[in-house]
């Protein structure tokens, strides 16, 4: 009865747990994007810090999904340069130097990967799906940001393939990553 009640209680814990990641992204999100867009870039900045440092705080192991988000980070910064490099897109708003993405955007990139270990767990291992969902939501997240005015799109053709494919590959290839990266030690508790 008792091993019952531990699951029941495990799977609520992680159905609030998922809840709270999946609002907190997108308090997140709209903080920096509309903080951007009205020149208040900074506000989404901090309000994502909070959010990440509760989802750290708030991990089985805190140190491996800090370092696993500090890692993601990374790759989204090098994505985003590459991204501005190309000339398909432009971030008029909060860039500190110019041709590198400002915090802002990399404070969504913090943001997304503190969902792929909480809310977005289910896709691990569905690598497909992930590739589909990551070519189809990535691009629609940039195209979300560009109406809301934190963006401008140049190059609209370039714009969509680009995110499309590098979506396509980013997501299942963090997914992996987050999977491998913050996986309990064995022998303990999950």
């Amino acid at each position: 009865m008792s091993a019952a009640v531990n699951f029941a209680q495990t799977q609520s814990g992680s159905t609030v747990r998922n809840g709270v990641n999946f609002v907190a992204f997108q308090v997140g999100w709209f903080s920096c994007v509309l903080g951007a867009a009205h020149g208040h870039s900074w506000l989404g900045v901090l309000v994502a810090i909070v959010i990440v440092a509760g989802n750290v705080a708030w991990s089985a192991r805190p140190a491996a999904e800090a370092g696993f988000i500090a890692l993601a980070l990374l790759a989204g910064a090098v994505w985003e340069t590459l991204l501005l490099a190309s000339g398909a897109l432009q971030y008029p708003v909060g860039s500190l130097v110019p041709g590198l993405p400002p915090p802002w955007i990399l404070a969504l990139w913090a943001l997304f990967a503190s969902t792929l270990n909480v809310s977005l767990s289910w896709l691990q291992g569905r690598w497909l799906l992930a590739a589909v969902l990551g070519g189809l939501s990535g691009p629609a997240s940039y195209w979300a940001g560009a109406r809301l005015g934190a963006l401008e799109i140049v190059d609209p053709l370039m714009f969509a393939s680009m995110l499309a494919a590098g979506w396509a590959l980013l997501t299942p290839a963090l997914l992996a990553l987050a999977r491998r990266w913050c996986r309990p030690a064995s022998g303990a508790a999950q």
